[in-house]
């Protein structure tokens, strides 16, 4: 086991319901297929105790926790300082997921774009990445991303990015990162793989967002962290690299942005 490359699993949801009771054969699962460390989203602030809980149980989770857009009309709105405060966590090392939806809950934008800006001002704060969720709202994501990082610099990843190549260009050109995850991997994702294959290798991350968008052979199936080596290896074949090669540069990618999680490691 000791030559399957490592990867990270940059974004999944380990306190869903979909997990209940089986997280230690999940995780042994994710550490049989080289995934030795991952980042669990929580999308309410009024569950980061439990989200907390299980990167304090799990020494490969690290957490990170925010508004998801979808809930931001119903949940209370986040405070700065309330996110500053989270971050203080050694295994907090992100503020999201944040962002913007229309696809379904167009109706809140205004609230939800208001979110965004209190994430934003936080991971400027902080220090800490940004994880963005965007769907249907590329104009104004594009917007707000810009307008805010001339108010002052952040780093941002599009997580589960699976938008247009404007957004993808607005966001590369601020120095962002794109997540590839099990939609990259689907047929009919060939002008998605373009984006990423036009994209610095360098800005790559690869992630389940488990346990949703499972890819081929699970598809239809729950996601769990140990299928992101199969996002990983279509990734490979995207960029032209061998498997070893584009999931070491994703970890070192992975390192470089989430800085936090880096260094927690190197201290273990």
């Amino acid at each position: 086991m000791t030559d399957i490359p490592q990867i990270t699993d940059s974004h999944c949801h380990l306190d869903f319901p979909d997990f209940e009771g089986q997280l230690d054969e999940i995780l042994a699962n994710a550490a049989a297929n080289g995934v030795t460390r991952m980042v669990t989203i929580c999308t309410r602030l009024r569950q980061e105790p439990q989200v907390r809980a299980i990167a304090e149980t799990h020494e490969q989770v690290f957490y990170a926790a925010g508004t998801h857009p979808m809930s931001a009309a119903d949940e209370p709105l986040a405070t700065v300082d309330e996110l500053v405060a989270l971050a203080e966590h050694p295994k907090f090392v992100g503020i999201g997921e944040s962002g913007l939806d229309y696809h379904y809950t167009a109706e809140s934008k205004d609230v939800q774009q208001q979110s965004l800006r209190i994430h934003i001002a936080a991971a400027r704060e902080t220090g800490l990445p940004l994880i963005i969720h965007a769907r249907d709202a590329d104009e104004d994501m594009a917007r707000i991303l810009t307008e805010e990082h001339k108010n002052g610099p952040y780093s941002c990843v599009m997580h589960c990015f699976s938008s247009g190549s404007a957004l993808a260009r607005a966001a590369l050109d601020l120095g962002f990162y794109l997540s590839m995850s099990g939609i990259a991997t689907f047929p009919k994702s060939r002008d998605l793989r373009d984006i990423f294959a036009s994209a610095p290798l360098e800005r790559i991350l690869v992630e389940t967002d488990a346990p949703y968008l499972a890819p081929p052979p699970y598809r239809g199936k729950r996601n769990e962290p140990a299928h992101v080596m199969h996002t990983a290896r279509k990734g490979a074949e995207v960029f032209g690299l061998d498997y070893a090669d584009f999931a070491a540069a994703t970890q070192a990618n992975f390192e470089r942005l989430f800085a936090k999680a880096a260094a927690y490691g190197m201290a273990a």
